[in-house]
This record gives C-alpha cells, structure tokens and sequence, in this order.
C-alpha cells in the first residue's frame, strides 16, 4: 500500500516509488443460481432444526412469501426507476432519517448503469430479536430480521451478479409487511453493505474498457481517470493477455468512510492510495466478481500523471490476474508483477524507482533472503522495501528470461497458492530453472550489476 508520506514525496520526486497494498477480496463459496433482473428467490435451509407444527408452518411460509414479493417490489421498482412503488415498500412509521435516506438512495442511483438488482432472501438465517427494542411509533408491529443479500451487476462490467449482505429488518402491521431499517441490527452483528449510491449522487463516466464512478465535484480527477483508464487496461493485456473481460471499474470515493465502506472496515483506508477488491474468486472456473478498483478520496489527486498511471496499471493488473491467483500464493510474486506491469514503459530505472534498495545494495550489499509474506503487512519502512525488492525480482526474471516466462511463472506458482518450499522449488526449477536458493543467488547478482 501507499502511505501519505510517501504521496506527498510523489509530489516533489521526479520518479514514482511505489508500495501498493495488492487485492483485498474474500474468498467465498460459489454463488447460487442468479435471479433475473428485478427478481429475489429463497435459499434451502442448511441443517436440522426442530420440527414446527403445522400452524408455524404455515405462518412461517405465508411471512417468507410476502417478504419475498417485498423485495422484488423493491428490486423492481430500483431497475424500472419507479420512485412511487420504491417508497410504498418503505414502514410509513419508520424513523425519518431512515425514509430520507431511502429516498434519497434511490435518486442517487439514478445514473448507475445496473444490469442487475436482486434480492436473495435467507429465512433460514434468522437473528433473535428479543433484544431489539419495540418501535416506538408501533410497539405492537412484528418484526423480523432474515438474512438478506443484494445481488446487482453493472451493464456492461460484471458478467456475473456481485453479492452484498443487507441488514434489513422488517416490520408487519395488520397484513402488510414493509422494509423499517437497515441499521437497526448492526449491534446484533449484522451490517448492509453500502455502495457509492449510499453517499451521495453518483456520477458515472463511462470508456471503451471501463467506467468511473464519483460524486459531483469531482471532474477534474475524474477527466484524469478516463484518459488513463482505457491505455492502461491495454497496456496490462500486452503483458497478461487478453483472457479477462477487460472491463474496469474505477470508483473514485469523497471521503475516508465512503472508502472503507467500499474495501472493509479493517483496511487502513487513511495510509492507501488505491486497493483492488473482488467480492468472491473461483479459480477453478477462472472467475471473479464484484471486480473494482477504489481510489483514496485524497491520496490518489495528489499523484503525478506518471504515479496515476503507474498505480492504475498495478492495481488493474490485480484485477487481470485475480482469477488465476490462489490466496496464500507469494506476496513478493503477487505483488512484484503488479509493479512490474506498473512501471514498465514508464521510463523510471530500478535505482530511482526503488530507492531504498538501492542504497542498501551500495552500502551493505543485496538482501539475504526473498521477502516474507509478513514483510508486505509492516506500517514502516519495511513495507517500502518489500514492494521495491519484489519489484526488482520481477524485473530480475523479465530481463532474464523474458515477459512470456514471467507470466508463465505467475500462473503457475499464484495458481498453485499455499505449497511446502520443496514444490515451491519444484515449481520454479520446473518453469525458469532455478530453485529458492538458485533464483535468491542470480537476483542478488542482478542487483549488484543493476544498483551499484
């Protein structure tokens, strides 16, 4: 990842040195079968449960139904821009907050190219709610808190549905079920997932290989991201290949909590310039999705064309490769190519673009060892220096044995994803030759040749 301080040394350097945090995704299940546009089905129940009685049965069946029919009201109405019917799903007696941020959800989305917009309800993943206080407005309302997840696709980006976990919370008075909040059970643990639309208007721009999505007063960035955006999905493919959709999200949020909605509460959004997610990853079908690249709200304006365009094409090449890597695969290969597809054609040498290597090689001499996976999650120093010695190991293996090998040597070895050293060995004598020890003792003469 990029930290602030070295943005700001962007600025004043004539060289980009780059550290980028590589691919946040979680690795999950496959999908289920996808529902039509404007449609919501019904996940099977997993595992035995008591057996109800006859009249639960029932009740149980007749709440799923119209909670179903809900949310494809909902779906429906958010596909076919339909703010009347949108609003008439909604608990009249709901907070106000709550009914204004709906409403004001639904405008936001209006320029979103959506393909998709889906509801898969989970009756079977029900939250207790014995806890929850009664509505104030209507203590006497029922109210139940299924799982639900919003499944939406962008025209012309995702070729499958991207999932999101919704926690909504629904209320019935007299016969009639509505949506009352999507916040209310996030001290019972479960959270909506917010997207762009969340935080304010969006405004989409869309390329030949991709789109920017923002918020209004962001031209001036976002006129940067489409000149770069189409000529850096091309440069990624004259190295990768053409075997992926080709077709990029950039998203580019207003704030540091727009952001870390976007990549997980977890990431330190504040020292990041630009992370690649996924939503799920099946490497067996070589597929992706929920595929987007996420700018900092501030780190990303502050670079220079050259830092853009090289942070753009290390992260897009993330997205390239993500169906072929393995969790668990080397960070200092995963994130070496990264790099090394980010600054090619770029004109900066390994001495100005890794200069911390640099001087420990004229000083004390190359590293000892490859970088650590741990060494890639330091908050100091030591994270510059993975980046630019995985870097440099990347270049070391271009220039030796040329791009086709390195590729190669990627889809073999972040395909193979967590293996022992011995079939890591086996794996690199296998493609270039050279075991661990073999690839350390020609890189660490690379380096005294390149960086002395």
């Amino acid at each position: 990842m990029a930290t602030r301080a070295r943005a700001r040394a962007w600025l004043s350097a004539a060289v980009a040195v780059l550290a980028l945090s590589g691919l946040a995704v979680a690795n999950l299940p496959a999908q289920p079968p996808v529902e039509p546009p404007g449609q919501v089905g019904q996940a099977q129940p997993m595992g035995a449960i008591p057996p109800p009685t006859e009249s639960e049965r029932t009740a149980a069946a007749e709440r799923s139904s119209a909670v179903t029919d809900l949310l494809r009201k909902r779906a429906e109405s958010m596909v076919n821009r339909d703010e009347a019917a949108f609003v008439a799903t909604l608990d009249p007696l709901a907070e106000p907050v709550f009914l204004d941020e709906q409403r004001a959800l639904f405008a936001n989305l209006a320029d979103i190219p959506l393909e998709t917009w889906s509801y898969l309800l989970r009756p079977d993943d029900t939250l207790d709610l014995t806890t929850l206080p009664a509505p104030a407005a209507d203590p006497t309302a029922e109210l139940w808190a299924p799982a639900v997840e919003l499944k939406y696709a962008l025209r012309g980006i995702d070729q499958t549905p991207t999932t999101r976990p919704m926690g909504y919370l629904f209320a019935r008075r007299g016969d009639t079920w509505y949506l009352r909040s999507d916040s209310a059970l996030t001290d019972l643990g479960r959270r909506s997932w917010r997207g762009p639309w969340d935080f304010g208007p969006c405004v989409v721009t869309p390329t030949a290989n991709g789109v920017v999505v923002a918020h209004r007063g962001s031209q001036p960035m976002v006129d940067r991201l489409v000149r770069e955006l189409d000529s850096s999905v091309a440069a990624v493919s004259q190295v990768w290949g053409d075997q992926w959709p080709q077709k990029v999200a950039l998203i580019l949020p207003d704030s540091p909590a727009e952001m870390r909605a976007l990549v997980g509460p977890d990431f330190p959004v504040e020292s990041v310039v630009a992370v690649a997610i996924a939503d799920r990853v099946d490497t067996a079908k070589q597929t992706a999705t929920g595929q987007r690249v996420v700018l900092s709200p501030t780190g990303a304006r502050a670079l220079s064309v050259t830092s853009l365009r090289v942070v753009l094409r290390h992260e897009i090449t993330h997205v390239a490769a993500r169906a072929a890597t393995v969790d668990g695969s080397p960070m200092w290969l995963l994130e070496g190519f990264a790099d090394y597809v980010g600054y090619r054609d770029s004109g900066i040498t390994l001495a100005q673009g890794a200069p911390d290597l640099a001087k420990r090689v004229r000083e004390s001499g190359p590293p000892t060892a490859l970088p650590e996976d741990r060494d890639f999650r330091a908050r100091d120093r030591a994270l510059d220096m993975a980046y630019q010695q995985a870097w440099s190991i990347a270049r070391f293996l271009g220039d030796r044995y040329g791009e086709a090998k390195l590729v190669e040597l990627y889809r073999e070895l972040a395909g193979a994803g967590p293996i022992s050293a011995s079939d890591t060995d086996d794996l690199l004598r296998r493609v270039i030759g050279l075991d661990r020890a073999g690839l350390l003792k020609q890189w660490q003469s690379y380096l005294r040749a390149t960086l002395r």
